[in-house]
């Protein structure tokens, strides 16, 4: 059988997503992105799996929200369930793109919560971007059991995550406002100052916050 041109150029454009250099990965993502081909959906999904470089990882996303909704999003869903990761964290970074509202009942209480920080950051972002209206508090609710958790960056993923809901939020950061843990407390304080003053900064929130908490005592210290 006779290659044509156009199938040669998907070869190479394959080759390229694997190639050793970041460099030739990213130019062949871009290219792949600018001439849609079905066949690309399947090795671009795979990719993202792999892909050690986040500028090359966002540009197969990109590539991928330049083909048709109805080839990638089936695709993309399957990722949510793989052991990997990377895997999922960049199928819900992806499905952020997409923003198809039928992949809201893909995302679910484990992604949420995943141990995975990556993963978790990358559901907060994408389930506030895609929950159906009315379903608002129950994710504010999922979402305000996770305060407290990680790094300053996770943190800060959360408390924008939340404050994308809106004033929703409010009676699941005052009932983490009453938890035992000083940095759940901390970090819905935090929370609340931002959703009120969106310019108030992070860390001057959550040191604010902690400042707060040190003076406050434990919840019911004292009684």
């Amino acid at each position: 059988m006779t290659l044509t041109h156009q199938d040669e150029d998907v070869r190479r454009a394959l080759r390229a997503l694997t190639d050793a250099r970041a460099s030739v990965r990213l130019k062949a993502a871009l290219a792949v992105g600018t001439t849609p081909d079905d066949r690309f959906v399947d090795p671009l999904v795979e990719r993202c799996a792999v892909e050690p470089e986040f500028f090359v990882r966002d540009m197969l996303t990109w590539a991928l929200t330049r083909h048709p909704e109805g080839l990638t999003l089936p695709r993309v869903l399957v990722e949510l369930d793989s052991e990997r990761p990377q895997a999922r964290s960049q199928a819900l970074h992806t499905l952020s793109k997409i923003g198809d509202r039928r992949a809201w009942p893909a995302i679910t209480h484990a992604h949420l919560t995943d141990p995975d920080d990556e993963v978790a950051r990358a559901a907060w972002r994408t389930a506030v971007l895609l929950v159906p209206e009315g379903e608002e508090p129950a994710l504010a609710a999922v979402l305000a059991g996770r305060l407290g958790r990680g790094d300053r960056e996770t943190q800060l993923s959360l408390s924008r995550a939340l404050t994308g809901l809106g004033d929703v939020i409010l009676p699941a950061l005052e009932t983490a406002a009453g938890h035992p843990d000083p940095r759940v407390r901390a970090h819905a304080l935090a929370t609340r100052r931002i959703l009120r003053d969106p310019d108030t900064g992070f860390e001057y929130a959550i040191e604010e916050a902690k400042r707060v908490v040190a003076l406050d005592g434990a919840p019911g210290e004292g009684d």
